[in-house]
């Protein structure tokens, strides 16, 4: 007799495959329902295996039991077809149950008998079933790792999202791993795998880079109080100080008198050029002025990303160097700032250009959850990180490999 387990989303589409490949004649010998191990296979549909027998033309014997198991399901057909008040539940039992004659059925309670019957089929069944008992250690030695992996992504999972990475990105970075672990893997291939996925999706790092020919004009937009006037210094002190090169400071926020003030300070520290511009022509101006220069640093207002004439005027004064110079545009962002306003401001900033990302006051978070969002939000590179308020010091290149560290539950 050949015995095989077929699965399909339903008992008739496992009943149907079972017959394509074993022919019409198979017998129907258990059916129940599979439990995914997955971490998210709870929101997939649930399998169906049915077990099926088929005699083989060749061994007598097994065509006896096969006849056995058909007489068991023509006679539970009409066995339970004349209860009325006993319902069969047969998610784990079989549909067959053994032939009993109605002087046995009537000198018994109907349930009890019937209880017998499915004892004596599943005995039946688990003896034509029985594997070898290395193979069911084996198994069973399968089945209990892939849980423990299972629980150790999960608790992966829960990391990333008490670091405040959006929930949708958290699961499909741990989906992406599950295709690739095997279902023994230890942890620490797991653990790779994520960390070395995680990395790759924030992608290498990208600065600001020289022109390849004449002054390099690079815009810092964003948000009121994210700290662009004071990254700028910071970068600027790098290029001044470490890197040797010509740079002069713009500012265009005549919002605020402080700012522009703060700048001309770090200017006279640096000193570098300063030079407040109202308009584009004045900017076409300080493009003449500094022409020699290697960079042309420019300070921007800071404003609502919901205020539509202040969003133009903006684009206006960035795409006015377009034709005349290599610019770069950085968009600035405080780590603290939600998730949810972080979207906004870069669904704002960019319809006014494409931006590289600049992230402020990770000293003042413990979750680095939004960098890995926006990153996957916009598409946008990320550039520098700042942490404090100390110019030249508190910034540095972004290093993905020391977020995802902190994103998994590491320390730096």
């Amino acid at each position: 007799m050949i015995i095989k387990k077929f699965l399909g989303k339903t008992e008739a589409e496992a009943v149907e495959s079972a017959k394509k490949e074993l022919g019409a004649n198979v017998v129907v010998m258990n059916v129940r329902n599979v439990k995914r191990k997955g971490l998210f296979d709870f929101l997939k549909p649930q399998k169906v295996e049915v077990t099926v027998a088929l005699e083989e033309e060749a061994n007598s014997q097994e065509k006896d039991v096969s006849a056995e198991v058909k007489a068991a399901v023509s006679a539970i057909n009409e066995v339970v077809s004349s209860m009325n008040n006993a319902p069969v539940q047969q998610n784990e039992a079989p549909r067959a149950i053994i032939p009993v004659n109605a002087e046995e059925f009537s000198g018994k309670k109907e349930n009890n008998v019937i209880e017998e019957k499915l004892d004596s089929l599943q005995s039946l069944i688990e003896q034509q079933l029985q594997k070898p008992e290395e193979e069911k250690k084996e198994e069973e030695k399968v089945e209990e790792e892939i849980s423990e992996t299972d629980m150790f992504m999960k608790l992966l999972h829960t990391t990333m999202l008490e670091n405040e990475v959006d929930e949708a990105y958290a699961g499909q970075i741990i989906e992406e791993i599950e295709k690739v672990n095997k279902p023994n893997c230890p942890f620490d291939f797991a653990l790779a795998n994520t960390y070395q996925k995680m990395i790759l999706k924030f992608g290498k790092p990208v600065g600001i880079t020289p022109s390849e020919k004449g002054v390099k004009v690079v815009f810092f937009v964003g948000p009121t109080g994210v700290g662009k006037t004071t990254t700028i210094a910071k970068i600027a002190s790098r290029f001044q100080v470490d890197e040797k090169k010509k740079v002069a400071l713009l500012t265009a926020d005549t919002y605020r008198i402080a700012a522009a003030e703060q700048l001309r300070t770090y200017a006279n520290i640096l000193e570098v050029p300063f030079r407040i511009v109202y308009t584009i022509e004045e900017i076409e101006q300080a493009l003449s002025d500094f022409k020699d220069y290697d960079y042309i640093l420019v300070d921007t207002a800071g404003h609502s990303y919901q205020n539509k004439a202040q969003k133009e005027a903006m684009t206006k004064f960035i795409h006015s160097m377009d034709d005349k110079v290599e610019k770069e545009v950085f968009l600035v962002l405080s780590a603290t700032t939600k998730y949810r306003d972080l979207i906004s401001i870069a669904d704002a900033y960019k319809e006014m250009a494409d931006y590289k990302l600049i992230f402020t006051k990770l000293d003042e978070t413990t979750t680095l959850g939004n960098l890995l969002n926006l990153k996957l939000y916009t598409g946008a590179s990320l550039s520098y990180v700042t942490h404090g308020q100390n110019v030249p010091d508190d910034i540095e290149d972004f290093n993905p490999q020391k977020t995802v560290k902190r994103l998994l539950g590491g320390k730096n």
